[in-house]
């Protein structure tokens, strides 16, 4: 099997698909050939070879507003997740990827529990679960994984793992049946209940629909719309730039957003933002103030002004208008200085607003910044002019160190089978 997956890698289709998905179809071929041999040393499994990629995402606007049923504009990106993996014939799981510890576990009970909590043992069995109690069929396999998307940096590496895992099991069990709102909300799932992690639900959303899209949270099935732009075609790159800081020990900063949120929205007459109209929230201001607190107030005003950007965003890019489409992606950043506060927790370490400072020498009047994902450390997002693109980078190297600029591109497609 190996052999002919192998020979079906250089087929014509094959290239295809993964010319479409990378710039780079031809480092991405031996990268795909590295895994194959390595799952032959590691399992050498006698069945079916199966190529799976899952990309990262990128939050272009929308901060911190999914978890109260808000709107968001995303995308996913060509920076991916992917695994070479084979069928079992009992429940069991064994995962090597590439850079951690291998990981060998059974879907015999699916239970979560707090000593895995943080963990992608926790993952793999929370999507397990997920597609379990929505009556999908589930099974052990062996898999080699390597992953492009940086971990603890806002483009999503938990998201891309758990639609892959999704994926390989929809794949391996129930024909690669699976919608892309029912896997992003498996995703959630497992991130809330196992990882016991409180993320909204944009990250998976992003990764597992795929292309440029606005969300819209406000119903349990999301409203998706496809938007069609080319940054690149108009002489403008989209840079995350990776502080070199990690958000992975922020859980409790970053599920105190959500929660202060969900305060202001209780006091108010809701359960989250999205249920209660602004001027309700408004009046009952002096009473949230009271009860959840002045930080809770202003990071309830970003939610419902960043609303109002998310439209005004997808509007300008539906125009064309791109220096009103850079007005609100600025203002976006601003407010999550200022109202949301989710760019440094330590007094003498702000890699993120120094990121952010940076940008702004660089960029001046052109372009945008802003604060990228989660916050409080990882990524910035930056509209750079090609022009100003070599400038932009060597600034950003000077301070966070070679190689931290990402490039990106808008991936269409979300998961993908590649054979």
């Amino acid at each position: 099997m190996y052999d002919a997956a192998i020979k079906a890698l250089h087929g014509e289709n094959q290239q295809k698909v993964l010319s479409n998905l990378y710039p780079d179809a031809k480092h991405q071929t031996e990268r795909y050939l590295h895994l194959i041999n390595r799952h032959k040393d590691l399992f050498n499994s006698k069945g079916e070879l199966y190529l799976l990629s899952a990309p990262g995402r990128s939050e272009i606007i929308g901060n911190h507003t999914d978890h109260n049923n808000g709107v968001v504009l995303a995308c996913s990106v060509n920076l991916d997740t992917v695994c070479v993996v084979s069928k079992r014939e009992d429940m069991r799981v064994n995962l090597a990827s590439e850079g951690y510890e291998e990981i060998s576990l059974s879907l015999e009970n699916l239970q979560a529990d707090e000593r895995l909590a943080g963990t992608s043992k926790a993952l793999i069995l929370g999507v397990a679960d997920g597609m379990k109690k929505r009556g999908c069929q589930i099974g052990g396999f062996d898999a080699v994984m390597s992953s492009k998307v940086l971990s603890g940096s806002g483009l999503s590496s938990s998201a891309a793992f758990e639609v892959l895992i999704c994926f390989v099991l929809d794949v391996l069990y129930n024909g690669a049946k699976m919608d892309a709102v029912t896997r992003a909300q498996i995703g959630q799932y497992a991130e809330n209940v196992f990882f016991m992690k409180p993320s909204g639900l944009m990250d998976q959303m992003a990764s597992s629909f795929g292309g440029l899209v606005q969300i819209d949270f406000k119903d349990k099935d999301p409203k998706v719309e496809s938007l069609h732009y080319s940054f690149s075609q108009k002489g403008y790159a989209m840079v995350i730039v990776n502080t070199r800081s990690s958000h992975d020990d922020l859980t409790d900063a970053y599920s105190a957003i959500p929660r202060e949120m969900k305060q202001a929205a209780n006091v108010a007459g809701g359960s989250v933002l999205r249920d209660v109209p602004y001027y309700s929230f408004l009046k009952a201001l002096p009473a949230i103030r009271e009860q959840a607190g002045d930080r809770a107030v202003l990071r309830s005003l970003h939610f419902y002004q960043e609303n109002e950007r998310v439209l005004k965003a997808a509007n300008a890019l539906n125009n064309d208008d791109l220096e009103m489409f850079f007005s609100v992606i600025n203002a976006s950043g601003l407010s999550s200085e200022t109202q949301l506060q989710n760019i440094h927790v330590k007094d003498q370490e702000q890699p993120m607003t120094l990121a952010l400072a940076l940008a702004r020498t660089v960029l001046k009047d052109e372009g945008a910044c802003r604060v990228h994902g989660g916050g409080f450390a990882g990524t910035t997002l930056n509209f750079v002019p090609e022009a100003k693109l070599g400038d932009f980078t060597k600034a950003m190297e000077n301070a966070f160190g070679p190689d931290c600029c990402h490039e990106l591109d808008v991936r269409q497609e979300g998961p993908v089978w590649i054979r």
